[in-house]
């Protein structure tokens, strides 16, 4: 008689993938570090909440200055860029 060497005729023993420890070791690299952002991820969400009418009106008015300051560097920039660069260039 003919021997079968695949299909489902094999047995349950000889169809179990045996992993090996490089495997399991690569597996844990993988799963613990999304289980620990999962936990994390989890605690900052029940952690946060709505900001109330007096801390959303501070946020809001940090950010305008910001910004603000951020423009008036960039326009002063700008204003002392514009000189400099015609004085090395120069007039042509």
């Amino acid at each position: 008689s003919a021997r079968v060497s695949s299909g489902p005729w094999l047995s349950l023993s000889s169809r179990v993938t045996t992993y090996s420890s490089y495997d399991m070791d690569l597996f844990d690299k993988v799963v613990e570090p999304a289980k620990e952002f999962a936990k994390d991820s989890t605690r900052l969400v029940n952690k946060c909440h709505k900001p109330d009418r007096k801390e959303f009106s501070k946020i809001a008015f940090a950010t305008a200055i910001g910004f603000a300051v951020m423009g008036f560097i960039g326009f002063f920039i700008k204003l002392l860029s514009i000189p400099v660069n015609n004085i090395i260039l120069g007039n042509q």
